[in-house]
């Protein structure tokens, strides 16, 4: 995954900022529970989310492959994060408070997904990155893994941010 395009080196976010996009991610977007997706690592470079199967996202009964919503969808929330990410990394000069007022006007303006090998593990994980942070639009690449690591989706976005 491509790391966001910058002219010095992002320190660690803070705890305060960390708990804070999880809250906005866990809490404040109920969907991503009932897709139980959930942040593994989140950093100025990109983010890294996991789904466990469960049998309620399963979209093939014959083959107990994962619905292709459930990628897309998981795929596009981890690009919006990917994003938080970024923003919150540009603006490291304010306060972790102050960087999570930025998030209200972030949305999805164009999501395409590519579906390469059937999802039928066990667990999954998805990788983002923001490849472009504009001062109105952030545009994404995400990739979407089996528990071994392989490739079984990728996506590219485009976010509004202002």
């Amino acid at each position: 995954m491509k790391k966001i395009a910058a002219s010095k080196e992002v320190p660690d976010f803070e705890p305060e900022f960390v708990a804070g996009v999880t809250k906005i991610f866990d809490e404040l977007i109920p969907f991503n529970r009932v897709l139980g997706l959930r942040i593994l690592s989140l950093k100025a470079g990109g983010v890294v989310g996991r789904i466990d199967m469960r049998p309620e996202l399963i979209g093939h009964f014959l083959t107990n492959r994962l619905h292709g919503g459930v990628i897309s969808a998981g795929l596009d929330a981890m690009g919006g994060v990917a994003v938080m990410a970024a923003i919150g990394a540009r603006h490291m000069d304010e306060a972790p408070a102050q960087r999570l007022h930025r998030f209200a006007k972030l949305s999805t303006i164009d999501l395409r997904v590519d579906y390469l090998r059937p999802a039928t593990d066990d667990r999954f994980e998805l990788h983002a990155g923001v490849l472009r942070l504009g001062s109105r639009v952030a545009t994404t690449r995400m990739e979407f893994l089996g528990a071994d690591g392989e490739l079984l989706a990728s996506a590219a976005a485009a976010y509004i941010v202002s």
